[in-house]
């Protein structure tokens, strides 16, 4: 291991393909649009596009449907961690987002799985 620290940035790309290996494991959810546009853009940008889509993507709808709104971007944006990498406007889609769907929105959004 070399001796320079990661960036938040590419953390942040490590997070984003640990929430789609997570939706496939313990969703049974195969996002294969959104690996796709990590595999094209990057974690960063992806969780930018999709926050700019007027609404929530198929992806989300389907993690909705199997009690998965912990594994959105939209959950993961919101950990406290990644602040620097996006707005107040971005996070605030993102909460809206996910309280519109009845996700309860606590202080650390991507956490262990609640039953």
């Amino acid at each position: 291991m070399s001796g320079s620290p990661i960036s938040l940035e590419a953390r942040f790309d490590e997070a984003m393909m640990s929430i789609y290996e997570r939706a496939l494991r313990e969703c049974n959810y195969n996002a294969a649009r959104f690996v796709q546009m990590l595999y094209d853009h990057r974690g960063l940008a992806t969780a930018k596009i999709l926050l700019r889509a007027p609404t929530v993507s198929d992806g989300y709808r389907a993690l909705w449907d199997r009690n998965g709104l912990d594994l959105t971007v939209e959950a993961l944006i919101l950990a406290e961690e990644w602040n620097p990498l996006f707005s107040e406007e971005e996070r605030t889609i993102a909460r809206t987002r996910l309280t519109d769907y009845g996700y309860n929105v606590g202080p650390a959004a991507v956490g262990p799985r609640q039953s």
